[in-house]
């Protein structure tokens, strides 16, 4: 009788990290329906709330990113780094997995680091078109990296290296037929357009202060609005769900509505948020986060403009020139079809399978 196959899979801090995550054990577990699975995040983070909904176990690491000026928590990172290390030791000691998988953040790094050291076959997946210190240190002793940009071998061991894409929601591929459901389910006009407001997961303060100034602006261009506030900030917009025409929520858990019933969206350029606007094909107005390491959002959001597949605008650049790039883009229908069709075409919808392929070889290897 064989053994059952076994996963490790880390990666969390964000929906950018964990939700690949997920994609990828169901797909794992589509294609190895008895194996078994264990995700390990880092204590206090989202994805303690969120692997367990997705129906996985989860244990949490007491660690945390460096902060970029002198803090307690900076003091306290080499007694959490030494913790982490050694319950990842543990747990993989105890669990015996065949394959360790990391999609980013810093739990991924020391449950990978611990599995290279003891032999066991690991896989980064990164997301970003500018990789993080993490998985860069992580490249030279894992046995495979699955990229969604090229030419990431400045970073990776290009033997190592394999171009899949990103991880999505796969509710996300056949959106177009979901219009009217995701109108009906967000109490939508069907004869208006509606704009999409993402700031990530977690929220974006500018994003939303932005929206906040705007908003009658946009009311007067005859849009209608869907706007993911975050949790963090929902308290402080709820008030705007009182005008018409505006639609406030902490948190999107039907994704594949929200776009469906978008014509336009403004976001973050988090990876997993590039890869999903990619699939759905609208056209977009990204406004990347400054505040992440190495400005990746940045990066991530200029890929896709260097392709003329969506528009970028800094924060530092909002006040001035949103005003005039929004209005000529909701104004502008040839536009708007331009960097549809433009944005659709990088598109991976495969990755989640291609990710799982390597992840087979590694097994079989």
């Amino acid at each position: 009788m064989e053994k059952k196959v076994k996963f490790i899979i880390s990666g969390g801090g964000t929906g950018g990290h964990i939700y690949p995550a997920i994609a990828i054990a169901n797909e794992l577990k589509t294609r190895f329906p008895d194996a078994e699975f264990l995700f390990v995040g880092a204590k206090d983070k989202m994805e303690m709330q969120k692997v367990p909904q997705a129906g996985y176990n989860i244990k949490g690491l007491w660690i945390s990113g460096i902060q970029r000026k002198i803090t307690m928590q900076n003091l306290m990172f080499p007694f959490k780094l030494i913790s982490s290390l050694w319950k990842s030791f543990i747990i993989i000691k105890k669990f015996k997995p065949n394959v360790v998988i990391g999609t980013g953040g810093f739990a991924s790094g020391a449950v990978l680091k611990v599995a290279t050291i003891l032999g066991i076959p690991t896989l980064i997946q990164e997301q970003n078109s500018y990789p993080g210190i993490t998985n860069k240190l992580l490249a030279k002793k894992a046995n495979a990296i699955c990229v969604a940009y090229e030419g990431l071998d400045t970073f990776f061991p290009k033997d190592k290296m394999i171009v899949t894409g990103n991880p999505v929601r796969q509710d996300l591929l056949d959106i177009d037929d979901k219009r009217i459901e995701g109108l009906t389910y967000f109490g939508l006009d069907s004869t208006k357009r509606t704009l999409l407001v993402l700031g990530g997961s977690l929220g974006a303060r500018r994003i939303n202060q932005l929206i906040a100034t705007e908003i009658d602006f946009l009311l007067e261009l005859g849009v209608q609005i869907v706007w993911q506030c975050g949790k963090l900030y929902f308290d402080e917009y709820n008030h705007f769900n009182k005008k018409g025409n505006v639609h406030v929520l902490a948190f999107i858990d039907k994704m594949d509505l929200a776009y469906a019933a978008a014509d336009v969206i403004i976001s973050r350029s988090g990876a997993s948020s590039v890869s999903e606007l990619c699939i759905v094909g609208k056209p977009t107005v990204f406004i990347p986060s400054p505040n992440v390491s190495e400005d990746h959002q940045t990066k991530n959001a200029q890929a896709v403009l260097n392709k003329k597949g969506a528009i970028m605008l800094k924060e530092i650049d909002l006040d001035e020139n949103f005003k005039k790039v929004f209005a000529d883009l909701i104004s502008n229908d040839e536009k708007q079809a331009k960097l549809s069709k433009k944005i659709h075409k990088l598109a991976l919808p495969n990755a989640t399978k291609e990710i799982v392929n390597e992840i087979e070889k590694l097994i079989k290897e």
